[in-house]
């Protein structure tokens, strides 16, 4: 389906918990979420029924997310619902990988075909600081898996926060010399509920670049602007959503695991589907994109978002 400022909208990210068994600062506050009633929530088969919806209107590409979706006793079930939905193309699965190991096989063989790994430094006090409550063994041992996997690509999204991860550029980057995956540098959000961080934290993804001379720029893939090293076998690549905002070029909508769909990331607008028939969720959905925002508002460390909910509220 085309919005009304001409973009093809055939991304939807999916949310299907808001609960994570990790407290990363710039997602959720520290004491994590209030857990809402099972009925609040949207079921499986609310789900699989949105997904339908939304390849009916031409969303070709599904992107599985949180809080931690991995943590969602269902969640092989889920994708592997998802994966069979005629129209859906691509099933993907955004995670901090703390419980691939026993599960990466299982996603995979379900339809899963890529992965992202949330992994913002390789120091296990920074992993511990970052998450409160992580370790980086583990976050490693997830990886691990979703190599031996054999998914059918791996990135590692790693958000750049200035005075905590900026002197790691190089040693996230020369992950992509040691395995075939791609590491993508983010420019950390000012999103509602996470930690307060100071304008010192708010560094432009281009700082990567200066980290990274030897970087040869290569195609863009979606939001991100890719780079390569010397022999390396993955891309770098630089997501940009306060210094080179990607609005124009925003193909995705968001459905949240209480039902409620955002148009744009950064809007505080939300339209439910919760409890409606396949034609309403149909309909619905319909609305939400062609009223997507042309753009969202200033990001900074002085305008924050004006979402209305945590990260892990709307899905990473």
């Amino acid at each position: 389906m085309i919005d009304q400022y001409g973009r093809s909208i055939t991304y939807l990210r999916l949310s299907v918990t808001d609960l994570c068994n990790l407290r990363c600062r710039y997602c959720m506050p520290a004491e994590g979420v209030s857990k809402k009633r099972h009925g609040e929530m949207l079921t499986e088969d609310e789900m699989i029924r949105a997904v339908e919806a939304a390849a009916r209107l031409g969303v070709t590409k599904l992107r599985v997310t949180g809080g931690e979706p991995l943590v969602k006793p269902n969640i092989v079930s889920i994708c592997g619902r998802a994966a069979r939905v005629p129209g859906i193309d691509e099933v993907c699965l955004t995670t901090n990988g703390v419980l691939l190991p026993e599960l990466a096989a299982d996603l995979r063989r379900a339809g899963v075909r890529r992965v992202n790994l949330s992994l913002d430094t390789l120091r296990p006090d920074r992993y511990a600081a970052i998450t409160r409550c992580g370790t980086l063994e583990k976050a490693l041992a997830g990886l691990d898996a979703a190599l031996s996997a054999g998914f059918d690509k791996i990135k590692i999204n790693a958000v750049l926060i200035g005075g905590f991860n900026d002197d790691e550029i190089a040693d996230l980057a020369e992950l992509t010399r040691r395995y075939p995956v791609d590491v993508r540098f983010i420019e950390l959000m000012p999103m509602p509920g996470g930690e307060a961080f100071g304008p010192e934290c708010y560094l432009p993804v281009s700082r990567v670049l200066d980290a990274l001379p030897k970087a040869a720029p290569e195609s863009s893939d979606g939001v991100a602007r890719l780079y390569r090293l010397p022999d390396a076998q993955g891309h770098i690549g630089l997501i940009s959503p306060l210094s080179q905002h990607f609005c124009a070029d925003c193909n995705r909508i968001r459905l949240t695991a209480d039902g409620r769909i955002k148009p744009c990331l950064h809007s505080a607008e939300e339209i439910s589907i919760k409890g409606l028939d396949d034609a309403g969720m149909e309909e619905q959905l319909r609305r939400a994109i062609y009223g997507k925002p042309a753009c969202h508002g200033e990001l900074s460390a002085d305008s924050r978002s004006l979402s209305a909910r945590n990260m892990n509220q709307i899905g990473g």
